[in-house]
């Protein structure tokens, strides 16, 4: 009888943890650590909970498979791997190339990849006074992935820029990113690295961010995404930016999957930020198009080996279903909507069912139930894929429709934009 594989698998704020599931349900044996205690109740009664991963070292085995879906874990990693563990996330490279945006700058320079126009400021006072004398339309930026503090200014004069830094200064916050902001379409590139080389085909996805449709409202972490992947090295898009990335991947000995979000303009292509992790809700998405399972994929990757993906020649996309309070944390330890009950209707097929990906969700085995977990209201994701975007739009705004969960919300314009314009101008302009 063959051995079952075991997945520990290391999570910061479950920007993956809906992988861990799918990987129980492959057959193999999980234990998931959660770092975020507002969201340490996910998952329950779905996967096998641990709080201190270190003592599960022994448990997993220099057989077994670490899986970490976070930032911030980079040089342990690289640890693990120099011990002879199978390690699939990221390495420390990979984590300063997405959390120091200056040194991400510089290594997109050296890779003699086009950047925008950035300045970084450790001091919020001198960020100010360099937009009271550079007036203009910044983006404000972190040197992290909390994006929903990060701010895009609409006024020439700069001054709503200016506002919402002394109100980042009151907030205590010291270190900030300013980027030049050029008019565009933002689209992502994104492959997977096994530390020597590409794995499986490229990714392109286009973000939306914005709380409400038609981009209004506050930054989210995400509201949903379409995507597609393509055999084209030849792309332009991939070509000018990710491609470069190569030689630098190989010296951060980097395996994981690698994102560039950019900016497609008159003027060209300008890379604005790296995600070197698994993105979220990109990789459930990932879930959606890939039809080779996930832990032969992953564990190819942690050994640095080739790896023939098999995948859905379709373009996808998918929803985020929230309730409150996100986009914001609560302050309440109590989350007044934690318990209870999310219903599914009983016509469910088994497609529906695997087009569900779940996050601040726990199962209870008595009742048979699913209920709201965690309190910051990012509570599940509907992914879907058809051979055009409106057959895969169909589908899942129809099996949002069986769901009800105490007052969710949702966009209903996910990809209406790339269907109307963005698809002609990028096809026009043979980026795609």
């Amino acid at each position: 009888m063959k051995k079952r594989l075991r997945v520990l698998f290391i999570s910061g704020e479950l920007i993956a943890g809906d992988l861990a599931y799918r990987l129980k349900k492959e057959g193999c044996d999980v234990r998931l650590y959660i770092k975020d205690s507002s969201r340490s109740d996910c998952f329950d009664g779905m996967v096998e909970k641990t709080d201190n991963w270190e003592k599960e070292l022994d448990w997993v085995g220099r057989d077994g498979l670490i899986v970490f879906d976070d930032v911030g874990y980079g040089k342990i990693q690289d640890n693990l791997r120099e011990k002879g563990y199978n390690v699939v996330g990221g390495s420390e490279g990979g984590d300063k190339l997405e959390l120091d945006r200056d040194y991400g700058h510089k290594i997109f320079s050296t890779c003699e990849v086009s950047i925008v126009p950035t300045k970084n400021f450790s001091n919020i006072e001198d960020a100010i006074d360099f937009v009271k004398k550079n007036k203009g339309k910044w983006v404000i930026k972190q040197n992290d992935h909390q994006s929903f503090l990060n701010y895009v200014g609409h006024l020439k004069n700069g001054n709503d820029v200016i506002s919402v830094l002394k109100n980042y200064k009151k907030r205590g916050i010291k270190s900030v990113n300013l980027q030049e902001k050029i008019d565009g379409i933002e689209i992502g590139v994104a492959r997977y690295f096994n530390g020597n080389d590409w794995v499986g085909p490229i990714e392109f996805n286009i973000e939306h961010k914005d709380l409400y449709n038609d981009n209004i409202g506050p930054k989210t972490g995400e509201m949903g995404t379409i995507m597609w992947y393509s055999e084209n090295e030849n792309n332009k898009i991939y070509e000018k930016t990710l491609k470069k990335l190569k030689p630098f991947l190989i010296q951060a000995n980097f395996k994981g999957d690698i994102d560039i979000n950019c900016i497609v303009s008159e003027k060209g292509i300008y890379p604005i930020e790296a995600t070197s992790r698994f993105g979220c809700p990109a990789i459930q998405l990932q879930m959606e198009l890939h039809n080779s399972t996930w832990k032969e994929f992953l564990m190819a990757l942690a050994k640095g080996e080739k790896y023939d993906l098999k995948y859905k020649k379709e373009i996808g996309i998918i929803v985020s279903i929230c309730i409150p309070p996100f986009p914001y944390k609560s302050i309440k330890k109590n989350f007044y909507l934690k318990g209870m009950d999310i219903y599914f209707e009983e016509t469910l097929t088994e497609e529906d069912k695997n087009m569900i990906h779940f996050e601040e969700v726990s199962f209870n085995k008595k009742d048979n139930s699913y209920c709201i977990a965690g309190s910051n209201g990012f509570i599940l994701y509907i992914a879907g894929s058809g051979r055009t975007l409106k057959e895969a739009r169909n589908k899942v705004y129809s099996l949002i429709k069986k769901i009800s969960i105490p007052q969710m919300f949702y966009r209903t314009d996910i990809g209406l934009s790339f269907i109307n314009k963005d698809e002609k101008k990028l096809k026009k302009e043979s980026w795609i």
